[in-house]
């Protein structure tokens, strides 16, 4: 924060972010075309160019992405998670996560989600919408292994989202989680688990500085049979 900010009174920078929020549009900016009508049959060839032109440009934490579910009480849920892995078989888009979690409880209680992924320097967003389901435990297993120590240690600590009554307690049980590990690599987090979203729909969406934005969304009943795919109002 500036001198100059510093200095304002909570109204006068409320007053100064509604300017913002009004004068300062977004995307406008020199953004990719995209040409709907020679897009591939299928949705998830179309993602991977997307994703990889991301990640090759150096778009940071271009595989996270937004999960939405839906809350115990109904309520809508969202939080950002990280892309692990994509099945253009299937057409299932994979991300990991602990059962214990509220993610976790959410999905055993209504097995469907929504993934969002915007990538500001493209002006480019996908949305995938679909039923969940969970992998095989040995799967899950092997591909603990994969993650760095770091998130393993993380994954070791769990209580996501439980109270916390002072910082103290997160840092024993941090070094209580790298004890385990130098003791045990083999170990596996309790309840770490594989999750699939089968799409259903898949959308792509260009934006455009001009306002001309464009999008293109693909569906399939039930997420089984052929793909469709049709444009949309922007």
């Amino acid at each position: 924060m500036t001198t100059e900010e510093h200095a304002q009174t909570p109204g006068q920078r409320l007053t100064a972010l509604r300017e913002l929020l009004i004068h300062r549009p977004p995307m406008a900016r020199e953004l990719p075309g995209f040409e709907p009508t020679q897009a591939p049959a299928e949705p998830v060839e179309l993602f991977v160019r997307w994703l990889l032109a991301a990640m090759r440009d150096g778009v940071p934490d271009a595989q996270v992405l937004t999960l939405g579910t839906t809350g115990l009480d109904g309520t809508p849920d969202a939080r950002i998670v990280t892309l692990r892995d994509v099945d253009p078989a299937a057409g299932e888009w994979w991300f990991w996560g602990e059962t214990d979690s509220p993610k976790g409880r959410q999905l055993a209680a209504d097995p469907r989600a929504a993934l969002t992924w915007y990538w500001p320097a493209f002006g480019r967003q996908v949305r995938v919408r679909g039923a969940v389901r969970t992998g095989d435990a040995g799967a899950a297993a092997g591909t603990f292994q994969l993650l760095s120590p770091k998130s393993r240690a993380a994954s070791l600590v769990g209580r996501q989202s439980e109270p916390l009554a002072e910082v103290a307690q997160f840092r024993s049980a941090w070094a209580a989680a790298e004890h385990e590990l130098a003791a045990d690599q083999g170990i596996v987090a309790a309840g770490y688990t594989q999750y699939a979203v089968r799409a259903e729909e898949v959308e792509f969406w260009q934006g455009a500085g001009d306002r001309r934005h464009v999008r293109l969304a693909y569906r399939r009943p039930a997420g089984a049979g052929e793909w469709t795919r049709g444009m949309l109002w922007p």
